[in-house]
């Protein structure tokens, strides 16, 4: 049987080696009254701990530079720099999510950077930049398909090594794995995460 851990505070929880806020927390709440996330940046998506939990089982190479592209509160960025020691920057469209990740951050004794801006506007040569690229629930409009298919390929043209994405399974997502594997080695894997509860899904890992 495994051996229950005290919360330090109510209102919080651990998964994959990481403190996480749940909204009822009371600096979540404070947070809440001063920022208002308005693209889906308003709490912590299933796909995160699955993207987690994949991670662990194929690791970020220690100290790399990852970016998470749609990142809302930054879970798996968090993640990274603290399992892994990465160099993280979490990207979103939105700003008001930025207070959120840095409370995240704070939590865990790591620092994230952060970008605000759509992924569609990142260079070949910023994108190059990051070893890894990676997001969780990001491909959920057919409108998203092709632009983050041209954002992995600016991004391996720029140099990145690694793209891994995950998702629920919504068709969008199996169109866009599908175009990636027009020219590149796309790897479709269900997965699940029992981390903070059974989640499952869908990984794609991308590779030149």
């Amino acid at each position: 049987m495994p051996k229950l851990e005290p919360m330090p505070e109510d209102h919080m929880y651990r998964a994959h080696g990481i403190y996480l806020l749940k909204s009822q927390h009371p600096e979540i709440r404070r947070l809440k009254r001063h920022y208002q996330p308005t693209v889906h940046g308003n709490r912590t998506w299933n796909s995160s701990f699955l993207l987690m939990d994949y991670l662990t089982a194929k690791p970020v190479r220690k100290g790399a530079r990852v970016l998470e592209i749609g990142c809302g509160w930054g879970a798996t960025a968090v993640f990274c720099a603290s399992r892994f020691k990465a160099r993280v920057t979490g990207l979103d469209i939105d700003r008001d999510v930025f207070p959120f990740l840095e409370a995240m951050a704070d939590l865990n004794d790591v620092t994230i950077d952060t970008l605000t801006r759509k992924f569609e506007n990142l260079s070949s040569r910023q994108l190059g930049a990051f070893h890894t690229i990676l997001g969780s629930d990001i491909c959920f409009w057919d409108s998203m398909v092709k632009p983050l298919y041209n954002m992995v390929s600016r991004a391996f043209r720029g140099g990145a090594r690694r793209c891994v994405f995950t998702d629920p399974g919504r068709p969008t997502f199996y169109e866009f794995v599908d175009l990636c594997a027009t020219r590149y080695s796309a790897k479709l894997t269900q997965w699940y995460s029992l981390e903070p509860n059974r989640f499952e899904g869908e990984v794609v890992e991308i590779k030149r």
